[in-house]
């Protein structure tokens, strides 16, 4: 009977012990798709505001947050930064409304990536009193890259609790 117990007690701690294995790999793999998530996507306010430039170029704040995942977007620097090497999609919307007919402005933008502009926005028509451009663009990025959003002297970003105004950014898939 002793031998018996004996076997059993040796073939539940194998048991245990493999059980443990498991998770400890279902563990790994969990952080590891956890580590691999981000996505943001900000808009410029929750109120009417319209922001503009008159002499430096001003980095644009978006303070309206739908999806921060990874903590990558920083709403004091307005800047995000690349968590993980890999593929990222980027897409930013303005949008610009002088408030009356006739009234000057100009929606623009740049997008840069470590202080280097990738691509610029700009609508200037002085047809009617809004102006809008989006873009949508695909990038190859390393970890620690910081992506951010100027606003140009001359230019004009207006918004409200519509979001006009937004920056999106998430990982497509990874390289590293």
């Amino acid at each position: 009977m002793q031998k018996q117990m004996m076997r059993m007690e040796s073939f539940f701690n194998m048991s245990l012990n493999e059980m443990r294995k498991g998770l400890e790999k279902a563990e790994t793999a969990l952080n590891y798709v956890r580590s691999s998530r981000s996505a943001f996507s900000v808009a410029l306010t929750d109120t009417r505001r319209c922001l503009t430039s008159s002499r430096d170029d001003t980095v644009v704040k978006y303070q309206s947050i739908f999806i921060n995942l990874g903590d990558g977007y920083n709403v004091n620097t307005g800047a995000f930064m690349v968590p993980r090497s890999g593929v990222y999609a980027l897409a930013l919307t303005v949008y610009s409304d002088a408030g009356a007919p006739g009234a000057l402005l100009a929606a623009c933008v740049r997008l840069r990536k470590n202080g280097r502009v990738i691509a610029a926005l700009s609508e200037y028509n002085t047809q009617d009193q809004e102006d809008s451009a989006t873009t949508v663009l695909a990038m190859q990025m390393q970890a620690g890259d910081k992506v951010d959003v100027i606003l140009p002297p001359g230019c004009y970003l207006c918004d409200d609790s519509s979001h006009f105004n937004t920056f999106s950014g998430f990982l497509l898939y990874a390289t590293d």
